[in-house]
């Protein structure tokens, strides 16, 4: 159907259309002005809530959390925020409520029922990139409205407060049974510690077995000295020479003696025994000399080798004795410094629990909301509904499509021929002229006008 067709449809049906239109213009304003009025009142609230969890302390914007506002809007419509509500208000002691549920024949009980009769008429609002939430209640007087909005603004402010000291206080008595147990672990460490201690008489490790590292290197340093005394001792006493000058034969006093006067005899003796016969008495006399200084020289050295080798070998005994020793306080040390790490590990959870402990309870103690009231709700002084203006500018377009639905539905059911196009497409043969005698002027300016704009 080209424009034309439908413009002769609505020229030949427009009384029927005017007549649709009149109807659901008239319908729409009769119930407009029949329905009861609606007044609308609504509070303002700023959010300021971050997410706190009790247990760990972590800390979460509330812009972060993508179903923040969703979730206070399903607390906002709650059950437990309308009993609030009704508590507030004694609505459920009120004589009016009560033949009101018993005039609804309903099974629920009165708070129930109440509670339900409420959220109904709650709207909340919400923006998208704001912490402003509206808190709005409809009912047909505006007084009860404006006290209702406000009532459910308040309870929304209690119910916050509560979601947030509830939490609170579960993990404040949490923390103090886990800070019980962790006393106990402390004071069973510390004992632990104090017990080991006293077992292996460490008062200060660390110091103790410097001094005992300090001792070992010492006896080290004798034990090779006393080697090297005991080597010098074995040399002088197959040769008899001074060429270990830093053993312990060089250094005593009583064997450089013996060696000077074994010289000194020995020099003497070689002397006389040029100048006399073996058989004569001041060689005999010489010669007893020098054997007598070399056997004490021989006594004295053996009296000196025997004494390097029992000297040696106590440097040795106290040697191992002494890497025993500190083997043994290094082991003590390794398990001391691990009970003290389980001590200092008992000690610092003690602590972290004692502070998260002293936070909950403030917490749990604080009655402060993170919902603040912007504005309260005021009595409207006009309904919110039925808006009347707005129905009828809405009744005229869905007029005009009914109406224009009903002439060509007419038009349908009856069916004119309106144009030539017609006659070609219901005969199927072409159209010779077109006789215009007897139409008046003004029905062939409408017939020809759609033709010439076409």
């Amino acid at each position: 159907m080209d424009f034309s067709r439908f413009f002769f449809i609505v020229l030949a049906r427009y009384k029927l259309i005017l007549l649709t239109l009149v109807v659901t213009i008239s319908t729409t304003l009769t119930v407009s002005l029949l329905l009861p009025k609606s007044y609308k009142s609504s509070a303002t609230l700023l959010l300021t809530y971050k997410g706190v969890d009790p247990v760990t302390g972590a800390v979460i914007p509330a812009h972060l959390n993508a179903g923040f506002m969703a979730t206070q809007i399903d607390v906002i419509k709650s059950s437990s925020t309308a009993l609030m509500v009704i508590d507030q208000l004694r609505l459920d002691r009120s004589e009016v409520v009560k033949k009101q549920h018993e005039d609804s024949n309903s099974d629920l009980s009165l708070r129930d029922w109440l509670t339900n009769f409420l959220l109904k008429n709650v709207d909340v609002e919400t923006s998208r990139d704001s912490s402003v939430i509206g808190i709005g209640y409809k009912g047909p007087d505006p007084m009860f409205a404006a006290a209702m909005a406000n009532a459910f603004a308040n309870a929304y402010q209690e119910i916050s407060i509560r979601l947030t000291v509830e939490p609170s206080q579960k993990a404040a008595t949490y923390f103090t049974d886990q800070l019980n147990v962790l006393r106990e672990r402390l004071e069973t460490e510390q004992k632990r510690l104090t017990e080991y201690q006293q077992e292996m008489g460490i008062i200060d490790v660390d110091y103790r077995l410097d001094a005992e590292t300090k001792r070992l290197d010492e006896l080290s340093r004798q034990l090779v000295f006393a080697q090297a005394d005991l080597m010098g001792t074995a040399s002088e006493s197959e040769s008899y020479s001074t060429s270990g000058e830093s053993t312990s034969i060089a250094r005593n006093a009583m064997i450089n003696n013996l060696k000077l006067s074994l010289v000194q005899a020995e020099a003497k003796f070689s002397e006389i025994s040029q100048r006399m016969g073996s058989n004569h008495p001041t060689y005999a006399a010489t010669k007893a000399d020098v054997d007598k200084l070399r056997a004490e020289l021989s006594r004295h050295m053996r009296a000196t080798k025997n004494t390097a080798i029992n000297q040696e070998s106590e440097i040795r005994a106290a040697l191992e004795e002494q890497k025993a020793k500190v083997l043994s306080l290094n082991r003590s040390r390794n398990e001391l410094l691990l009970i003290a790490r389980e001590v200092e590990g008992a000690q610092q959870a003690y602590n972290t629990a004692m502070q998260r402990l002293n936070q909950t309870s403030l917490e749990g103690q604080a009655n402060l909301s993170t919902v603040s009231l912007l504005d309260t709700a005021k009595i409207p002084d006009q309904p919110d509904s039925p808006k009347i203006f707005l129905n009828m500018a809405l009744s005229v377009i869905l007029g005009a499509l009914l109406g224009l639905g009903v002439g060509l539905l007419a038009e349908m059911i009856d069916r004119r021929v309106r144009s030539t196009e017609d006659l070609i497409d219901i005969l199927q043969v072409p159209v010779l002229g077109v006789i215009k005698k007897g139409i008046p002027k003004t029905k062939r300016l409408q017939i020809a006008w759609p033709r010439l704009s076409r």
